[in-house]
């Protein structure tokens, strides 16, 4: 009897079960935390056209949206704030009584410790030029200047009740900044997120509609050029040196090489954010017929956590969360 082939890798796809045993790669409802925008001035949900399935929470819509991602198993909630009013210098972002701080209290009250609750620390949101930072005179972003208000937000967001600031900001300093301005504000159980390698990109489109973005221009001074993966590296080791607890790579699916490089070094976990673009994608092609959503928002998620990521920020947490836990994937 002939012997070829012997090794017949076919073997061990035979069957769901048998496929489902030696799978390399699993994914877990607790490896997921759900992006939610928080918008001033709205009583109730709002859509966000260029995001279908993704909306506006108004305060009162939050608790519940909250409570279904931790029944979910989901492991955290990342905020934004959307506020009504914008300045120059983003006076909303650390207001006690702003959108996202007050919305970080309401969260944290449903949550009730089932699940993280993170925010957002940048100041698109809040600033009326639409920049992550202050401007200087010239109308470049002032990276010093922007740390002091990053300092006051870290303080700002951990009184009211944030577990975990993500710092999404990509001003050079930021962890070790605000890492000093929360230890010395009584604040050093307060994990920080660093967004260490985030890039430029095209992929943030339907983001800007989400935070009702004012942004003229672009932010290519101080998020990554897509063509150099070096210095993605770079960026997670300085932050790691400025001790972050958590490094970050994003936007996911187009830097995946990248998020493999960072969680092949890095001492601390390795998170990866599946952006507004690459769930639009999915989406509008579902929409017209073209792909299957749940299965390809379940293999893209997949893909980035074989790549490496141990979390991943994804718009679809709460639903791929609940089909893990029934067993329908």
């Amino acid at each position: 009897m002939s012997q070829f082939p012997r090794v017949r890798p076919r073997r061990l796809r035979a069957t769901p079960a048998m496929r489902r045993l030696v799978a390399e790669t699993r994914l877990h409802p607790a490896d997921l935390v759900l992006p939610m925008f928080v918008r001033e001035g709205i009583d109730e949900p709002q859509p966000i056209s260029s995001m279908p399935g993704v909306v506006h929470h108004s305060l009162a819509s939050l608790p519940r949206a909250v409570e279904e991602a931790a029944e979910a198993g989901v492991g955290g909630v990342m905020l934004f704030g959307v506020p009504l009013e914008k300045d120059a210098v983003g006076s909303g972002a650390t207001d006690p009584q702003g959108i996202l701080n007050v919305a970080t209290r309401v969260a944290a009250d449903a949550a009730g410790g089932a699940l993280v609750v993170q925010t957002d620390l940048c100041l698109d949101e809040f600033t009326d030029h639409g920049h992550c930072g202050v401007l200087a005179a010239d109308g470049s972003v002032d990276n010093d200047a922007t740390l002091a208000r990053y300092d006051e937000m870290a303080v700002v967001q951990a009184d009211a009740g944030s577990e975990l600031i993500g710092m999404s900001g990509m001003m050079d300093g930021q962890i070790g900044s605000a890492r000093e301005a929360l230890d010395d504000a009584g604040h050093g159980g307060t994990a920080l997120l660093a967004y260490a390698a985030k890039y430029a990109s095209a992929f943030y489109g339907p983001f800007r509609e989400a935070v009702q973005s004012t942004l003229v221009g672009d932010r290519r001074t101080y998020q990554q050029d897509a063509a150099n993966g070096r210095e993605g590296i770079r960026e997670v080791e300085l932050d790691l040196a400025e001790g972050a607890d958590i490094v970050m790579v994003k936007p996911a699916m187009s830097y995946l090489d990248v998020l493999a490089e960072t969680a092949a070094m890095s001492p601390v976990p390795v998170w990866a954010y599946q952006i507004s673009g690459e769930y639009a994608m999915i989406q509008a092609a579902a929409a017209n017929g073209w792909m299957d959503a749940d299965a390809a928002s379940y293999e893209s998620v997949l893909s980035i956590k074989r790549a490496g990521a141990d979390t991943i920020l994804t718009y679809w947490a709460t639903d791929l969360a609940t089909r893990l836990r029934k067993g329908h994937l």
